[in-house]
């Protein structure tokens, strides 16, 4: 195993962080390895704020990634081109630059010595970001990632069984076997680690529903199938802060 897939096998979130600052030649390696990731078009840009005291966990550093179709227009107003692709193909091809992006710099963190965390609800904050950061139409948060020296050394966290994850030649149809094996494998590993109990996490169930677990077998699968089987049911939101931010998803063509 090389040093490259030894710090991607490490990775673990980091919520803890030391008051050191990284030097600005490191946040710059770190940017620069995150643009070498494969791209569509580089349709992202990179907002970055060192204000520790109003960032989470009090990390020196957060980056905001956003999808950026701004300045790739400017770029087409200089050869003499207009936008004509829809937004939705627009905003895909932006969300797969960005998230690569992200994750090059995650890993090229962790190669530096630094540790991360990615706040994964940017988007549906878009407008408050946009204003704090002066985005221009056309930019939209998908991600924020805070980074720094960390104050921790958690274990990394359990993954499906990669048998659940591969599958060669056709999707497989997955078992009852199968599929408990993989909420089992998940559920141990965290309940072995205590994760949710040391970060006192537990969603609430809505409505009327009693409460039947404790911090003994709360584990992921629990926890997951909360959030996305009571969370976000209409797309309303969403749909919102990115036609505020100029992509118009839900529009359809006169044709129709």
């Amino acid at each position: 195993m090389n040093q490259v897939v030894r710090t991607m096998m490490r990775h673990k979130t980091i919520r803890k962080y030391q008051k050191r600052m990284p030097s600005k030649q490191t946040i710059r390696t770190i940017v620069r390895a995150g643009q070498q990731a494969p791209f569509a078009s580089q349709l992202y840009s990179v907002i970055l704020s060192r204000d520790r005291f109003k960032q989470a966990y009090r990390a020196p550093l957060l980056f905001t990634i956003c999808v950026d179709v701004h300045k790739f227009e400017l770029i087409m107003a200089r050869r003499g081109w207009k936008l004509r692709t829809n937004d939705l193909t627009l905003l895909l091809f932006g969300i797969e630059d960005a998230l690569l992006m992200a994750e090059n710099m995650v890993i090229a963190g962790e190669s530096l010595g630094l540790g991360s965390c990615f706040l994964g609800f940017a988007m549906y904050r878009a407008e408050n970001i946009a204003r704090a950061f002066h985005l221009p139409p056309k930019v939209f948060p998908i991600v924020q990632l805070v980074m720094g020296y960390p104050d921790e050394d958690p274990p990394p966290r359990p993954r499906y069984p990669l048998d659940y994850t591969l599958f060669e030649g056709r999707y497989p149809e997955l078992t009852d076997e199968a599929v408990a094996g993989a909420m089992r494998r998940m559920d141990e590993g965290y309940l072995e680690q205590d994760y949710y109990r040391k970060l006192r996490t537990k969603i609430k169930q809505e409505g009327a529903q009693k409460e039947e677990f404790s911090y003994d077998d709360y584990s992921w699968t629990e926890h997951i199938c909360r959030k996305w089987g009571q969370w976000y049911p209409e797309a309303d939101d969403l749909l919102l802060q990115l036609e505020r931010r100029g992509f118009h998803i839900a529009r359809r063509s006169k044709k129709d």
